[in-house]
């Protein structure tokens, strides 16, 4: 699950990373409004956290252009303005949450997961194949009603083969969808990830089938 992280305080930033990333998000930071404005020109993603002081574009007006190009992505709004006129610009102007520095972490990942739920009332919440279950939202996966141990990558590599299931997925499609924009991964990388996880289901009679040349997909070992 994708999600852009609009913020130039370079401390705050990193621990807003650090934080999301521990969650299971695939983050990409952009410290301008105007890299902002290019990303969710050209990159789809699920949420958007933004801060309204920004350097060579103003978060309001990254917001009203996003609102502009009629995109519906969550924003939850993280500043140090805290006036009510900035709360109601910011709402009015297509902002669905408003949080004012300084923060708890835990209180971000809250409302990240509150924003992404009302955003997906339309998906099914929990996504099940075999004895797996997925909870899009908590972004928790059980086998056999006990909590499938799996590091934040392992967990999006599953998320996508589980979203995808029946359908084969390209090494490609991976690499966009777990890494940011300033990440480097190559096909080992999505290799090696592909591996553990494989490793973690085959007791599960679940399997992570190569189709050669295409990419992987899920697998019934018993089917």
């Amino acid at each position: 699950m994708r999600i852009l992280l609009v913020e130039d305080d370079p401390i705050l930033a990193d621990a807003l990373l650090l934080s999301l990333r521990q969650c299971g998000y695939v983050v990409d930071l952009m410290t301008n409004g105007l890299d902002a404005d290019y990303a969710l020109t050209h990159q789809a993603y699920k949420l958007v956290l933004l801060d309204l002081s920004l350097p060579k574009l103003g978060g309001l007006q990254v917001l009203s252009r996003l609102r502009g190009r009629k995109s519906g992505v969550p924003v939850l709004i993280l500043t140090a303005r805290d006036s009510l006129k900035d709360r109601v610009d910011g709402l009015d102007l297509g902002a669905d949450d408003y949080l004012t520095k300084p923060f708890d972490l835990a209180e971000v990942e809250a409302r990240v997961r509150a924003l992404l739920r009302r955003s997906q009332d339309i998906m099914e919440k929990v996504i099940t194949y075999g004895p797996l279950s997925f909870n899009t939202v908590e972004r928790g996966i059980v086998a056999d009603n006990q909590p499938l141990e799996l590091s934040a990558r392992e967990l999006g590599v599953l998320e996508i083969l589980l979203l995808r299931a029946g359908r084969v997925v390209s090494k490609e499609m991976m690499i966009e969808h777990l890494y940011g924009w300033n990440e480097r991964a190559g096909g080992n990388a999505i290799e090696v990830c592909i591996h553990r996880v494989r490793k973690k289901l085959e007791p599960l009679g679940v399997n992570i089938r190569t189709v050669r040349g295409l990419g992987y997909m899920l697998d019934r070992s018993h089917d």
